[in-house]
Formats: C-alpha cells, structure tokens, sequence
C-alpha cells in the first residue's frame, strides 16, 4: 500500500482533545493511526462494538476507567462518533473528571447538532481532513486528478471508475439517507445529480427545485446537508459597498472531490483542453485553496466577484489581497485579462493572477500569468496568502 505524507498536523498539548472531520475515505483514520500508533482507538464500524455502546454509553467509561494507566496517556480515539451521539456525555465526564484527552472522528457533525449532542464546549480544538492535495503527491498528473479525484483510494486505485461511482451510491445512502437526514430519497437522488450540471455556476434554487420537484426552500436545505456532511461548500460573492454593479447575494457552490463532480456528470476529460478541461482545472485550484486555508491555519476568507455585465475573477482571497483567475488553455489571449484588470482597477489587489496550462510564468501589465504547478507551489510555500 502507498503511504502517503499527509500536510495536516495534528499537535496536542496534554490533555487536549479534538475533533477531526472530513468526507468518507479521505484518510482520517489512516492518518491517525500513523500519527498517534500508541493510541487506544475504537472503532464505531464495527457493528458489535456500535451496538454495545449505543444500548449502554457508559460502557466507553467503564471500559476506559480499567485501561492500563499508560495506554492512557495518548489520546483515545473514537472513530465515526456520529453514530454514537450519547457517547459525548461520557467523554466530556472523563475529560472532566479524569484528565483524558480524546480525538474524536467522523464525517459528519449534522446528526450531532440536530440532536443535540454534547459538543464538549470548546474543550475539543477542531480539525478537518481534505482529499489529497498537490503537496503530498510527488510527480502528481493532472488529467489523472481531473478524471479520478484526489480521495485517496480513487486516485491510486486502477479501477477508480466503478470506485468512484460505488462511493457516490454509498455516501448517499450512507451518509445521508442511513442518518435520517432527509425521508424524500427520491427528490434528494434527483437534487443530487441536479448540482453536478450547475456545480460550480451561481446557484439558482428555483431551477433546481423545478428539476427535483420541490419547493426552493427545500432545496435549501438539501444544500445545507451537503455542507454539513462535509461534501460540498459555498463560496459567496466578494464585493465592497460602493459597487453596485457588482453581484453580491448569490453563491456559487462546489463539491468537495473534482473526482467526485465528474462522476455525478459522468464526465471523461481526455485531454488538457476544452470547456471541460478548465471547469474542473478551476474546481482543483478552488479545492487546494480551501486545503491549504485550512491545514496552515490562515482562515482568510475565498471568495469570487462578478459584475452584472459578466466580467468575472473566479476566487478572490483575504479582503481582496489576492485575485485568482483560472483558465485552462495553454495560450492565453489578451482578452482573457479583462476580468482580472478590472478588478485590480477598482480594488488593487496585492497579486492579481492567472493561473493557465501555458508552460512558463510571465508578467502582463502587472498581472502574473503563472502555470498551474507554479500557482500551487507558491500557494502552498506561504508566497501568497500569509
């Protein structure tokens, strides 16, 4: 099996506690494995151990009261907490009463917060697991990327075509209809394959509620169940007060996976060019963004501004410190900088970039014209965003 180096770090002072969430087969559990060999973990998967537990919760303190002292000086781990809402009482009285310090996995926090459940207060710092990024990947090819996705066992899977497919029929029944976070299975099925056509374009709930056959506001909340299990996120629009040409209400959504967009639109990307092609080479770029944010700790803000005449820069980082367009020819054309030199116009931008397939950087009128891997490279060498 490939072991890969994953870019997230989890580093505990004693006697702290965390969560760590993140989409199905992302890797969590490798990862904690690895990161914390000498932990006690239990595993919420195995059917015997979930049933135990979810008829007598106070089994997880009975059984940790008689664990040898120094197994207890790692953290606990307990994956697929969400199963097991009623463990958290437990947890917290033992983190309370006898200084225990857990990780606590899952894919999902929605079943917690519906219910209830004791979300430890802040005594449990919180962590996120993204699907592969470029940094933990040497050599990475990026048609590969675009057709498979970066969840690990598609990506390095050779039969990631069924792989892909099973996972988007198992999560949806899985994740969302298994938890009970939605009794319509049919219309959620149909709303489901109805983001893959509009992932990443303005979100528009009555169309896609025409589509589903339900009201907008359904499909609202359709959407909030995608965030909440961690399998897609909103990027809003960027814009400052005095612009009133600029759109300001309407999201854009994007899944989690460019392998996992693909597969819902069963899209096939043979070559390094076309519409296709630069759809989902932006939906990439997006994804490393929000990786990068959220394992270096940064929380700037992501972003994308567009006017009512069209003109659009597709992520905007920080307070407009960063402007990033992304086009996936691999010979851009002077028109293709007029988004990007109206925004610098109106909000002077630190970096105004285009991010392309062209071969070498290049500077246009103080735009920088950077490849791709270039782009990642200094995003993820703390060049752009600190």
């Amino acid at each position: 099996m490939v072991q890969i180096d994953r870019a997230l770090r989890i580093d505990l002072p004693p006697h702290q506690s965390a969560f760590l969430w993140g989409p199905r087969k992302t890797g969590k559990s490798t990862f904690l494995r690895s990161t914390f060999p000498h932990s006690l973990t239990l595993d919420l998967l195995q059917t015997d151990l979930l049933l135990e537990l979810s008829k007598r919760p106070a089994l997880l303190r009975e059984r940790l009261l008689a664990a040898p002292r120094e197994t207890l000086r790692f953290p606990v781990i307990l994956d697929e907490v969400q199963k097991v809402p009623q463990l958290l009482d437990e947890v917290h009285w033992l983190i309370e009463n006898r200084g225990l310090s857990f990780i606590l996995c899952g894919s999902s926090a929605r079943k917690l917060k519906r219910g209830g459940a004791n979300l430890l207060g802040g005594r449990a710092w919180r962590y996120e697991m993204h699907p592969l990024v470029s940094v933990e990947i040497e050599d990475l090819d990026l048609l590969k990327v675009l057709n498979r996705g970066l969840v690990p066992a598609h990506y390095l899977a050779s039969g990631y075509q069924r792989s892909l497919e099973a996972y988007v029929v198992d999560y949806l029944k899985e994740e969302v209809f298994d938890e009970g976070l939605t009794r319509n299975v049919a219309a959620f099925s149909r709303f489901f394959e109805a983001v893959g056509y509009s992932h990443g374009d303005l979100t528009n709930y009555a169309n896609i509620a025409r589509d589903c056959g339900v009201d907008a506001k359904t499909v609202k909340e359709y959407f909030q169940i995608l965030v909440d299990t961690l399998l897609g996120t909103f990027v809003e629009p960027w814009k400052r007060r005095q612009e009133r040409q600029v759109i300001g209400k309407t999201p854009k959504f994007y899944l989690f996976d460019v392998g996992v967009a693909g597969a819902l639109t069963h899209r096939r990307i043979p070559a390094e060019k076309g519409e296709a092609f630069g759809r989902a080479l932006e939906h990439f770029v997006l994804m490393e963004i929000l990786a990068h944010r959220s394992y270096r700790e940064l929380g700037y803000g992501v972003h994308f501004w567009r006017t009512k005449n069209g003109l659009e820069v597709d992520f905007v980082l920080g307070d407009g410190e960063v402007a990033v367009e992304v086009k996936g020819s691999s010979r851009i054309d002077p028109s293709d900088f007029r988004s990007l030199r109206a925004f610098a116009a109106d909000n002077r931008p630190r970096h105004a970039i285009l991010v392309c397939n062209e071969p070498v950087p290049r500077i246009v009128d103080g735009i920088e014209v950077l490849p791709w891997r270039e782009f990642l490279g200094r995003l993820w060498s703390g060049k752009l965003v600190t």
